[in-house]
């Protein structure tokens, strides 16, 4: 596992793809602070940290509609070998007319394009959600 917020994305839509109700992910901070954007913006309905086997693990429920995941796919933009950061003036061209929303990591924390616009922020575009 190299790259933390690439792992636990791709948990969460490789168990949205088996209809798994729910998720066991790596106790780390940022997993944290991401899944507490995602449960904020309805993608998750929510998160705890459970121990299983001596070992702390976060447990995050997806959130479902009428059968059908509320997460359709994303695409993780920043990677180890390439980081991608994006200006408060370059969110919404990123964002595309709000079909997508962007998780940014800024130096007031995870969060949204649009919290990051609200703020005038910048920061690194972790991935985008849809």
């Amino acid at each position: 596992m190299n790259h933390r917020v690439s792992d636990l994305i791709i948990r969460i839509k490789n168990a949205t793809r088996a209809k798994r109700k729910e998720v066991a992910l790596d106790n780390l901070k940022i997993n944290k602070a991401i899944c507490k954007v995602l449960v904020s913006e309805g993608f998750l309905e929510n998160f705890e940290v459970v121990e299983r086997d001596e070992r702390k693990i976060i447990v995050a429920k997806i959130k479902y509609e009428k059968r059908v995941p509320n997460f359709t796919d994303v695409l993780v933009v920043s990677k180890p070998s390439l980081r991608k950061y994006a200006s408060a003036s370059e969110i919404p061209a990123i964002q595309r007319r709000g079909r997508h929303t962007i998780i940014l990591s800024t130096n007031k924390g995870i969060m949204t394009g649009r919290e990051a616009m609200k703020k005038n922020m910048g920061g690194e575009i972790l991935f985008r959600i849809w």
